[in-house]
């Protein structure tokens, strides 16, 4: 397999770590970054060749990380108020969003200037600058890292799904059966736990790059610090007038999608529905005044109920639904 070579300078860069070495300060045992900036990732669409590489390596990858949910389920109160939502027995479903494959590729064929082009497009949480899934929770589940990184923690997620509701691509999915609220009132709290992409976190603190960058082939997409992304993404765009995707969407993300022809078509091409996540324009979800209100408002309580979940004081000293500590 062709190694990536630019992307793992690029990602070293970022970490603050010079290009030769690939050893980095460690802090109890754990990677910390040198550098404060966040991360992004730089997708060019014109390279895919969709083999699925990168899909099967978020698969191995965080397979330890996927629920294993106890069934039968227990009956929920009022139960039309939450929906049953299974994927334990489908979780060989690699074409949309699942909590047990947090990466698929969208392809999909367009006309563009007389010419018929086949792009491929894969498909994961965007990260965004200031994500509404973090902001938004009520219990402080999801949160974003110095690093760029948005991640939902299972230990402390009730699997309300507001975030999914608040997310401007309907990005996480839910498993019942696992989770917080088995523990505390499984037939009146919640209904699982949202998985999706986290950008590999355990990886990068541990100075390497995300399984699906590792894994590509095609050398399809890159990972480094924002402002060198954008840049190098503006660039491209200047020489080959190209179309960028992800740096205004939602206020901003960090996944920065190139491709040779406009999203807007690539849109209309694309398939729709629960685990589908378009690539239609997006406004800026917490410029709203009412989410900002609820941002204010929720996040010291989400803070201190997540903290003292974390910490073990609801339920006891480990968590969750199998998953690691975070």
């Amino acid at each position: 397999m062709k190694k990536n070579t630019i992307s793992r300078r690029n990602f070293l860069k970022g970490l603050g770590v010079g290009g030769a070495t690939l050893a980095l300060p460690c802090t109890n045992g754990r990677a910390e970054a040198a550098s404060n900036d966040e991360l992004a990732t730089l997708l060019d669409l014109s390279k895919c060749i969709a083999c699925g590489e990168c899909v099967y390596a978020c698969r191995d990858v965080n397979a330890r990380k996927f629920p294993e949910p106890g069934k039968p389920f227990p009956t929920m109160y009022p139960t039309s108020r939450v929906k049953v939502e299974d994927w334990s027995d489908r979780r060989d479903v690699d074409d949309r969003l699942t909590p047990y494959n947090w990466l698929y590729i969208e392809s999909v064929e367009v006309e563009f200037g007389g010419v018929v082009h086949e792009i491929n497009i894969p498909r994961r949480c965007l990260h965004c600058q200031n994500p509404p899934c973090a902001n938004l929770c009520p219990w402080g589940a999801a949160e974003k890292q110095q690093n760029g990184i948005v991640r939902i923690q299972p230990d402390v997620c009730l699997g309300g799904a507001k975030c999914r509701n608040v997310c401007p691509w309907d990005i996480p999915q839910r498993q019942t059966g696992v989770g917080l609220y088995m523990r505390l009132l499984p037939n009146f709290a919640g209904n699982g736990v949202m998985y999706k992409c986290d950008r590999c976190y355990d990886r990068i603190n541990e100075g390497k790059l995300p399984a699906c960058i590792e894994a590509c082939p095609e050398n399809v997409q890159k990972i480094g610090p924002k402002m060198d992304i954008l840049a190098e993404a503006h660039e491209i765009v200047r020489e080959k007038g190209w179309y960028i995707y992800g740096e205004h969407e939602n206020g901003g993300t960090n996944t920065i999608y190139l491709s040779p022809v406009p999203f807007e078509l690539l849109n209309e091409a694309s398939r729709k529905g629960p685990g589908l996540p378009g690539l239609q324009k997006v406004d800026y979800t917490m410029a709203d005044e009412e989410n900002l209100a609820a941002a204010v408002a929720i996040a010291p309580f989400a803070g201190l109920v997540g903290g003292l979940i974390k910490a073990g004081r609801f339920v006891g000293s480990k968590l969750g639904d199998g998953g690691e500590d975070v």
